[in-house]
């Protein structure tokens, strides 16, 4: 069997009050890089590649550990999540954080 994992940007969350009081650019508003309902589809060949560049690096520094188990074919969140199969998880901007579904996807080779 062959794995992929399919990223989904369910939300981009923007805090106003915190870019206001915390930021060196105030105004910077959410992220730039995603937008809501954007999927991506990871494989082992991009996936070392970071998906040739395409993907925010922070984002992917959080998320990463988890796409890398899914394309092995493990639980992502077994246990926690009602299909093991599946994540929500997002990334460690503070101030403007993307929300995303990791889902891992298995194919008859």
């Amino acid at each position: 069997m062959k794995h992929k994992c399919k990223i989904t940007v369910l939300k981009r969350e923007c805090y106003k009050n915190l870019q206001a009081e915390y930021l060196a650019d105030p105004q910077s508003g959410p992220c730039p890089y995603f937008h809501e309902g954007q999927e991506i589809i990871v494989d082992s060949d991009n996936f070392f590649r970071m998906l040739n560049g395409g993907f925010c690096s922070e984002a992917w520094d959080c998320i990463s550990r988890y796409v890398y188990a899914a394309l092995q074919g493990g639980s992502i969140m077994r246990g926690w999540t009602n299909d093991e199969k599946v994540m929500i998880t997002c990334c460690n901007d503070g101030t403007r954080p993307v929300i995303f579904k990791l889902e891992r996807l298995d194919e008859e080779e």
